[in-house]
């Protein structure tokens, strides 16, 4: 390895390995990384994690370009998915894998370059000290960041709204540049995509876990300017979508399907008229509108409302 190795970043800093220091007393710190169809920038992204930690494991989500191979030839550890199974999991069996390894720290970070493995030192010091639990990278903590483009730091201000609904601790949400202690294993991965952000730091609240933010930097080098923006709003409205769903079911299913219902009701007075005056003729499609909204809409309102019920009733056995 050369003395000196290039990250690709939006200021192109240059890490000089002979300047890299280290403290973490004897505490075994491993990186967790999960990457799909990343091979342009996982290699530098590997070969500069490794000057920070004792141990990089990178879980491949059946990527189906050279991600694998690069990060296992830059000296990751490289777990592959055989079908792509979403972030959250991936980092669940990154996260197993690093807790069997003997890890005492475990740090997520992005794995397209857009947090300095530099800062690593930084984040995990609170930890290392005994004066935290998880530490949050934060773009945001004095102001916000104008190397995040515009229709980032939109969506991760709404997603921000709708975390801050679950803690009100959570200042960036959306990071993946954190840092965990190993021991407490109470981290729950039960979400896909931008969720996943938001599940961890909530479900670390949840569990009483001490959280402790520290101010990073982000580069978008190695984003698609077309693709990318068109790909991360759709995650954002898939998220909230599945964030009112889970958490508001009568907005999401019980208001839309009353008014459903009300519109077939209405259709259906419409049609006993037509059918006892014998006024004017009705279409088939009349009457197959009228029993899809009728169906379609009493289904909705009773699956809002009993889905409602049970989150009310989990809620009243977690308290």
């Amino acid at each position: 390895m050369s003395d000196q190795l290039l990250m690709k970043s939006g200021t192109g800093p240059i890490i000089n390995k002979r300047n890299c220091t280290i403290s973490r007393a004897s505490k075994n710190v491993t990186v967790v990384l999960s990457a799909y169809n990343e091979e342009t920038s996982i290699g530098s992204i590997v070969l500069l994690t490794r000057l920070y930690a004792d141990r990089v494991i990178l879980v491949d989500d059946a990527s189906s370009d050279q991600t694998a191979e690069i990060a296992k030839k830059a000296g990751a550890e490289v777990m592959i998915n055989k079908t792509s199974r979403g972030k959250g999991a991936s980092l669940e069996t990154g996260f197993e894998a690093a807790v069997h390894l003997g890890a005492d720290v475990i740090v997520t970070m992005d794995s397209r370059g857009r947090h300095n493995p530099e800062d690593i030192p930084r984040l995990i010091d609170p930890i290392i000290t005994g004066g935290a639990d998880v530490v949050n990278g934060t773009r945001y903590l004095n102001k916000m960041s104008k190397n995040t483009p515009v229709y980032r730091r939109v969506g991760q201000t709404i997603l921000g709204r709708f975390a801050n609904k679950k803690s009100d601790k959570i200042r960036d949400s959306q990071v993946t540049f954190r840092a965990f202690t190993a021991s407490k294993k109470d981290i729950i991965f039960d979400a896909r995509d931008l969720a996943t952000e938001n599940e961890m730091l909530i479900n670390a609240d949840k569990y009483g876990l001490r959280i402790k933010e520290i101010e990073i930097g982000t580069h978008y080098t190695f984003e698609d300017p077309i693709q990318a923006p068109v790909k991360y709003v759709r995650g954002v409205l898939r998220t909230v979508v599945r964030d009112i769903e889970a958490n508001k079911p009568l907005y999401f299913y019980a208001v839309p399907g009353f008014a459903l219902a009300t519109c077939g009701f209405c259709m259906g007075v419409k049609f006993l008229e037509v059918l006892v005056l014998g006024i004017e003729s009705l279409h088939f499609w009349y009457v197959i509108i009228m029993i899809f909204l009728s169906v379609a809409g009493v289904y909705m309102t009773v699956k809002g409302i009993v889905l409602h019920s049970l989150a009310e009733v989990a809620q009243t056995e977690a308290t």
